[in-house]
């Protein structure tokens, strides 16, 4: 952690430097004008929108995954004013509604698609790539165009947001220039003549529209993409995004194209259900594409390259005795003693790619705050698993998740209680029935509990779990 805030120091200390030029080169960029911007009328826009593209537009939005950011809890959708967590501090999403004063009522066509595809507003300011625009930019001017029809034909709402929370300097939007220069390919995204149309399809949403690799690729300490990492799983605000590559252990690679498809359709399969913020990305976005486009995600997904076998230190035996008591009470009412669920309902823990993941956040959130599967049109019904954080101590939920992590056919690093204590600060505490909010010690279970032969079971959960009855 210590090291990390040196170089986010060290990176403070460099772009103050590069703010002047920054600052700047943004002048003359600003001055030249956009490459792609003309004087667009209001009429010209209008002429561009037709009941087609309107609809098409809505579609594209909806593979955009749009609603999900850029609507607050609570909120009109669209408005704006979601935070968005990131390493250098809080984002509030943008106003997408047609008002003039806080959304993108003063836009035009082309000054929308320079936001897409350059990060740069209607005021020639530079944003930030909480908005994804370096994925964006990969979007033809068509798709931008018929996403911009349909935007303007939502109910204006005003929204004014403070919106950049973020500490000097951060907080200086200039400096986006030098960020753009390292990692902001620009250009709409070029076919490969040696792959299939259906490949070719996959790729653009995937690596544009649908931009996946914003949670599921790595980030260097600047923000920016690990190239030589694609699709390895990347960890922002308080989840760790999945491999999806086609790795068989902590990957997709197991997986059927079937079962793939029936997750992003339905929001489940018989691995996995879709929670949290993929929840979101299945409910809003993927649960709403074309079996043509589906399918096309699947065949791109399915030829990326895996990522490799990483090798781990087996669990410390104590912690596997504590873990493997506390799963013997809280754990097999509903995925089974033998891990294997319910299927369709309660998911397998057996051979579980999401619980082998290198990084154990979303691990940890899932036993501290539960999860609920997200309901869609094709599977409604909405599942949920209980939170224990009022239950389980950050040792206990180290030893569950660290003994879940290592058994039923799984292998990965060990949780420390450190992990879950730094995730539980960041989390709202939820109180259980009796209004306790600290967790409550698990060393009297009730007579039903099963234990392994000849050990006490009043040791549960505790470091003393699975010590045999003298």
């Amino acid at each position: 952690m210590r090291t990390v805030h040196k170089s986010l120091l060290w990176m403070a200390g460099g772009l103050c430097v590069a703010v002047v030029v920054a600052s700047a080169f943004s002048k003359q960029t600003a001055q030249a004008g956009p490459p792609q911007a003309s004087s667009t009328s209001a009429s010209d826009t209008a002429s561009r929108s037709t009941p087609a593209s309107v609809e098409r537009g809505k579609y594209l939005v909806a593979m955009g995954d749009c609603v999900a950011c850029h609507t607050h809890k609570g909120g009109k959708p669209f408005a704006g004013g979601r935070p968005l967590q990131t390493p250098f501090g809080t984002v509030l999403s943008a106003n997408l509604t047609p008002d003039a004063q806080t959304g993108i009522g003063r836009y035009t066509a082309d000054t929308f698609y320079r936001a897409m595809s350059q990060g740069v507003d209607d005021d020639e300011h530079h944003l930030y790539p909480a908005f994804p625009y370096n994925y964006y930019t990969k979007i033809t001017r068509d798709d931008s165009d018929a996403m911009f029809a349909y935007l303007r034909t939502l109910p204006p709402v005003s929204h004014a947001l403070d919106r950049n929370r973020l500490p000097f300097p951060f907080n200086i939007r200039a400096v986006m220039v030098v960020w753009n220069w390292m990692f902001l390919d620009k250009g709409t995204y070029q076919p490969d003549t040696t792959k299939s149309a259906e490949w070719n399809r996959g790729a653009y949403l995937v690596e544009g529209l649908a931009h996946c690799a914003a949670c599921h690729t790595p980030k260097n300490i600047l923000g920016g993409n690990k190239s030589s990492e694609p699709f390895y799983g990347g960890r922002f605000g308080e989840w760790f995004a999945p491999d999806i590559t086609p790795n068989q252990r902590v990957g997709i690679g197991s997986w059927k194209p079937d079962e793939l498809f029936a997750f992003l359709h339905e929001g489940h399969n018989v691995h996995s259900a879709a929670s949290g913020e993929m929840g979101e990305v299945v409910g809003y976005s993927t649960s709403q594409m074309t079996r043509a486009d589906l399918a096309a995600v699947i065949t791109y997904l399915g030829d990326v390259k895996a990522s490799p076998v990483e090798k781990v230190a087996p669990p410390d035996t104590a912690v596997m005795h504590q873990g493997e008591a506390i799963w013997r009470d809280q754990c097999i009412a509903c995925h089974a003693a033998n891990a294997k669920g319910v299927p369709l309902y309660f998911p397998p823990l057996m051979a579980n790619a999401n619980l082998q993941q290198r990084n154990p956040t979303t691990v940890i959130h899932y036993i501290l705050e539960g999860a609920s599967k997200i309901a869609t049109d094709q599977a409604p019904t909405q599942l949920a698993m209980p939170a224990f954080n009022w239950k389980l101590d950050d040792q206990q939920v180290a030893a569950v998740a660290t003994y879940a992590r290592n058994s039923f056919g799984n292998t990965a690093s060990a949780v420390t209680a450190m992990q879950v204590a730094d995730l539980r600060k960041k989390l709202k505490p939820i109180a259980n029935t009796t209004g306790a909010t600290t967790p409550a010690l698990i060393t009297h279970p009730g007579p039903g509990t099963l234990t392994s032969a000849g050990t006490s079971s009043t040791d549960n959960g505790t470091p003393q779990a699975g010590r045999e009855v003298k």
